[in-house]
């Protein structure tokens, strides 16, 4: 077993990989783009290409491929939420972060499994994509932390060759945003959300957030992804086909 830490995105990110053999060159390409990434698309950086592309310093055709997938994911789940989910706000600088987690971690554990890496759990700060199993017949297992007491969780959920997402404001405070108000969300505590890539769990679990009591319905009707939902007022909605761990 070999775990791998690096502090990436301001939050921990690990890799628990159990393959035989040495994969010290894999797992530090891995590394790498989630480095690039984060300086490439941080809204925070003003030399980043996300904070030059909302100034207006690159036309279309200076973007970049992985820009332009972003881009396109932020147009494309703020539809589908009615507007709840968005990276544009009135008098905000453009933030594409719930997408570009999603999208960054997704694509080192693609690029893990292109190098013939094939069971792992990388872990982003919660947001998990797992591939393969630990053990014959068992499962990865993901805790979700529990909303109001730090270090305990309140469910473990099962993965094999997915991934796991939870949007919460106990990390952050009220970091998420009612794009259609651009005021906090408000009326859920956490949304996890499990699917089949970190992409479609991290957005879903942002758009679900944000759409406040909405988004438990709204989130239950998403093709493809398990909920486990605990509103304000400690209610926990779950998806019948969720498998605990």
């Amino acid at each position: 077993m070999t775990v791998h830490v690096e502090q990436v995105m301001g939050l921990p990110v690990s890799l628990d990989l159990r393959d035989a053999g040495d994969h010290s060159a894999a797992v530090g390409r891995a590394f790498a783009w989630l480095h690039e990434a984060d300086a490439r698309f941080s809204p925070f950086e003003p030399g980043s290409e996300v904070c030059r592309y909302d100034r207006g310093e690159l036309s279309t055709p200076d973007l970049s491929d992985e820009l332009r997938e972003v881009l396109e994911l932020c147009v494309h789940y703020e539809g589908l939420s009615g507007g709840a989910f968005s990276a544009w706000l009135p008098g905000r600088p453009f933030d594409p972060c719930a997408v570009v987690k999603g999208l960054a971690v997704q694509r080192a554990a693609d690029g893990l499994r292109s190098a013939g890496v094939k069971t792992f759990c990388l872990n982003a700060g919660g947001d998990v994509v797992t591939s393969g199993e630990p053990e014959p017949g068992r499962p990865w297992r993901v805790g979700v932390r529990h909303p109001d007491l730090p270090g305990a969780v309140c469910a473990v959920v099962a993965s094999r060759d997915g991934a796991v997402a939870t949007s919460a404001a106990y990390e952050r405070g009220q970091h998420i945003l009612d794009g259609r108000t651009g005021r906090p969300a408000t009326g859920l505590l956490s949304v996890t959300v499990v699917a089949a890539d970190l992409v479609t769990a991290d957005a879903f679990a942002t758009a679900a957030f944000a759409l406040g009591t909405d988004g438990i319905a709204w989130a239950a009707g998403q093709p493809g992804c398990q909920v486990l939902i605990v509103d304000g007022d400690r209610r926990v909605h779950r998806s019948p086909g969720l498998v605990p761990a």
